[in-house]
């Protein structure tokens, strides 16, 4: 499991404090891991150049101890210099391929000017690095300076400097070039060097100085001098990894065609470091509407228009038009920034902290790639926190594909410059909207912005994933065979809450009650309460990315690479998204955080009235731990380090646990709609316990069981089990976790081996142990489900093959679940949702348990009947009776009704 740090305890410290200082110089921030494949310092001319440290992993070894500085400071840069000390504040990021030898360094910037000599000066001296304004041994670059750079603001601007040569910087690059075609033991270092004044976004500053902010506009030397004052002291200094002169000169080139190769090389890194740092440039908005408006998908669409509503093709262009700009964003780098801002008060104010894993692996392999966030959707602050947490961490916050209930007055506006495109719930009936909007869809995927987007849809209202609908992601991939050149990267990104904003507008609506439509009042009155609650900590794990191209030689091997028009329709096409689509679920799940809300749902919803004593919610929160770390769910996991006092203590402060004293040892519960509300957390993490809460509940009406059965009905359980909650294993990886889980189980005394038969026969205890308690409460989170599936088999068996339609039978399960519920214990408001029983009953029709007939009416046989019996081994008989009973048959259900099958003496007895 990758290490995580310890969640802050009651007595945090603000959440974006400086961090604690490293081994580094001050000022410096380590870089990366280094390619032991590779020359230390130094990357081909021809090829990309290495990532800078603030885009490499962070988990890898140290950068190398800079090296001390050399010579002295010319009198003209200490003079100029003192001046702008007291407005400059460096963040230093140093590759650590910039490796500590003896040979010559040449740093390369992107422009020329004053102020970013007195920078890369003092950026240079902070970290130890070689001096700038000194010349190299020998000055091949003939200039008495230790830097080149590729263009300036104002070439001459007063007409002060002497030469053509002082216009275009390859004369330095040449003389370079030939000192070493002539000087064999010569070898430079070309470091390039980006300065970004008014990007350093783990600090902040004044409102006014957002308008000097970094962009991509060259500025001129008062306003360049305006923003060192407002914004210098935010300022970031990036070393990325040198480039060996002596390994480009060994190409073999002729000496121009090499200058213009290695300025190409140093542009085009330039480039791609400014765009992952402030994005790509957004200056050409208009020109975005008139590539959407006269692409073909689009002209034929307006044409199409006017034929229908009989009008002149202007009329429908003026529509068409009007829906580019009814969905388009207005990214504004000041607007960005400005919320930056304000969110850092209110996330401050509202949570207890935000913790980040995995993003620099992100953010290492990310440059280079049109990048899609595909986060899961659990409440309304997903949209900002993720494109806060991206911009807090030098990455352009995404263009987020939102609905257009979110058009809000103000509101809308703001969301639209920070990055939000809208759309309309529906696209049906709509020829020319769905058009364009495709056609704006296409021209950011081509274009590079990186893009955010929900696969489920909306909100999730129970805390599972829901199943994805795959519309965004087909525009995405069709946008990408449209033109296959910039590869796409999806992101999946999973977001942890402890408690949520929501969470009483999602009991109403999990009561039956309609979802309220958004609107500003609503938003404005609710403001005070949130800034006056506690929502605990969230956690944003990234999880493991997934590369378009790899899905496509995956399931679309007849695909030869070449570009795919807006009119074919490639038999693999929606195959391919419907396996994005489930491949992205997957590893938002293998992403997921298990914070100390989860686990005291996991414990306390197991047991009838929601409480349990002290010592034994601390013993079954140990427990789950255990599990969590014996037989790890995934690399990408992270568990809260907390203590079981720790966390009982936590739930109580944040409210959602409380505590009734008494002489024989303190009682934890939650109760009423808290308890409603805990379950949406329990079943954020229910799938990491999928292979646990399987042996317990075997063993909840089953004394004794054979490892092999255990295995066998697993195995036959398992499609449906991973269907529904996204799970990465096949059945022979399913059966190997339920084999480890098994071993836990024993060593922690829950399970006994007692034989060697069929595997080794199991054993638990008898009477009401703590051991039997604990595996009641493990075996709970999936009890539920086995009696959903139970239902649907029941109503099915009882009305007979031929009489139901997939809808009749989703509706009578969804009756029977109610009904059960209100006769019986009360339920998890997802036990009767409409659209699990869709799922399964979808399952049984792909494993052919059950076809539609001529009539679209579900026919079976008797291997349906034979698979029932299996969960003879899960529910007791009680309950299994009492579902036969309740389940109800068709109106039009005639003659004999079938019967389950009888019970035969191999099942094993409770």
């Amino acid at each position: 499991m990758v290490a995580m740090p310890d969640r802050p305890t009651p007595a945090q410290a603000g959440l974006f404090d400086v961090p604690p200082a490293t081994d580094a110089p001050p000022g410096v921030t380590p870089g990366g891991p280094v390619d032991a494949s590779s020359p230390a310092g130094s990357a081909p001319a021809g090829e990309p150049l290495p990532l800078p440290a603030f885009l490499a992993s962070a988990e890898g070894p140290a950068a190398t101890p800079p090296r001390p500085p050399r010579g002295s400071v010319p009198l003209w840069a200490r003079l100029l210099g003192r001046p702008l000390h007291p407005w400059l504040k460096l963040d230093i990021e140093v590759d650590p391929q910039f490796a500590a030898d003896d040979r010559p360094v040449c740093y390369v910037l992107e422009d020329y000017g004053l102020s970013n000599a007195l920078v890369l000066e003092r950026a240079c001296r902070e970290a130890g690095l070689p001096p700038p304004l000194q010349p190299i041994p020998g000055d091949p670059l003939g200039r008495k300076r230790a830097y080149v750079a590729l263009s300036r603001r104002h070439a001459n601007a007063l007409g002060l400097l002497p030469g053509a040569e002082h216009k275009t910087h390859s004369g330095s690059l040449a003389r370079l070039l030939a000192a070493h075609a002539a000087q064999p033991a010569l070898d430079v270092q070309l470091v390039p060097v980006s300065i970004f004044v008014g990007q350093a976004p783990k600090r902040s500053s004044g409102w006014f100085s957002v308008l000097f902010s970094e962009n991509w506009t060259l500025v001129g030397r008062f306003r360049r001098l305006l923003a060192i004052l407002l914004n210098g002291r935010d300022t970031l200094v990036q070393f990325s990894a040198p480039i060996s002169v002596r390994d480009t000169v060994a190409e073999g080139l002729e000496p121009e065609r090499t200058v213009r190769k290695l300025s190409r090389v140093l542009r085009t890194h330039f480039r791609r470091v400014r765009e992952v740092v402030i994005g790509p440039d957004l200056s050409t908005r208009r020109m975005l509407a008139d590539q959407v408006l006269s692409a073909p998908l689009v002209k034929d669409a307006i044409a199409d228009q006017a034929r229908r509503d009989n009008t002149k093709p202007e009329e429908a262009w003026k529509k068409a038009n009007a829906y580019f700009w009814e969905i388009a964003a207005d990214y504004s780098n000041t607007v960005v920034r400005s919320l930056s801002f304000l969110l850092t008060s209110v996330w401050n104010r509202i949570y207890r902290g935000v913790l980040v894993h995995h993003l620099d692996q992100f953010k290492q392999e990310a440059p280079g790639h049109e990048v899609v966030y595909v986060p899961s959707h659990r409440s309304h602050m997903d949209y900002l926190l993720l494109s806060y947490l991206l911009y807090s961490h030098g990455v352009v916050a995404p263009h987020i594909f939102a609905g257009i209930n979110l058009n809000l007055p103000v509101v809308g506006t703001v969301l639209r410059k920070g990055g939000a495109f809208f759309a309309r719930r529906s696209f049906k009936g709509n020829a020319l909207y769905s058009a364009v909007f495709r056609e704006y869809m296409a021209q950011l995927v081509a274009g590079g912005y990186s893009i955010e987007y929900f696969i489920e849809g909306g909100r999730s209202r129970t805390g599972r994933l829901l199943q994805p609908k795959g519309g965004s992601l087909a525009m995405t991939v069709r946008a990408y065979l449209r033109q296959p050149t910039r590869p796409v990267l999806f992101q999946p990104v999973y977001i942890g809450y402890e408690k949520l904003m929501e969470g009483s507008s999602y009991l109403d609506e999990l009561s039956g009650k309609p979802k309220e439509k958004e609107s500003i009042w609503q938003l404005l009155t609710g403001i005070p309460k949130v800034l006056r609650s506690n929502y605990g900590q969230v956690v944003v794990n990234f999880g493991e990315r997934i590369r378009l191209d790899e899905i496509l030689a995956e399931h679309a091997p007849d695909w030869d690479g070449r570009p795919v028009g807006d009119d074919e329709k490639p038999a693999w096409f929606a195959r391919t998204v419907d396996a994005l689509a489930l491949k992205i679920q997957t590893n938002v799940n293998r992403a997921a955080d298990v914070n100390p809300i989860n686990l005291l749902a996991l414990a306390l919803l197991s047991t009838p009235k929601h409480a349990m004593g002290e010592a034994d919610l601390r013993a079954q929160i140990a427990l789950s731990k255990t599990l969590l770390a014996d037989v790890p769910y995934s690399d990408w996991v992270t568990v809260t380090p907390h203590t079981p006092e720790q966390i009982i203590a936590h739930g109580e402060e944040i409210g959602l646990i409380t505590r009734t004293r008494h002489p024989l040892g303190d009682v934890l519960g939650v109760d009423g709609d808290a308890a409603v509300l805990l379950s949406y957390f329990r079943n954020n993490v229910l799938h990491l316990f999928t292979a646990s809460s399987w042996i317990a509940v075997c063993f909840q009406n089953n004394r004794r069981m054979g490892r092999r059965q255990l295995q066998q009905i697993g195995r036959s359980l398992y499609p449906f089990l991973q269907a529904e909650l996204f799970l990465p294993w096949d059945e022979d990886a399913f059966a190997e976790r339920i084999d480890r889980t098994i071993e836990v189980f024993v060593r922690e005394g829950l399970l006994e081996q007692v034989s060697d038969e069929d595997g080794g026969i199991l054993q638990r205890n008898t009477g009401q142990s703590d051991e039997v308690f604990r595996l009641r409460a493990l075996g709970h989170t999936l009890q539920q489900a086995f009696e959903r599936y139970y239902i649907a088999i029941s109503v099915l068996v009882k009305n007979g093959s031929g009489v139901l339609a997939a809808g009749e039978l989703e509706s009578l399960c969804q009756l029977t679940a109610q009904r059960l519920s209100l006769l019986y214990a009360p339920a998890a408001p997802e036990f009767f949702d409409k659209t699990l029983f869709r799922g399964f009953i979808q399952k049984l029709r792909e494993l052919k348990l059950v076809w539609p007939d001529e009539g679209g009416k579900l026919a079976f046989d008797d291997r349906l009947k034979a698979w029932a019996k299996d969960a003879r081994v899960v529910l007791g008989r009680e309950l299994r009776a009492t579902i036969e009973k309740i389940s109800p048959a068709s109106a039009r259900t005639t003659g004999e009704i079938p019967a389950l099958p009888p019970e035969d003496a191999g099942t094993p007895s409770s």
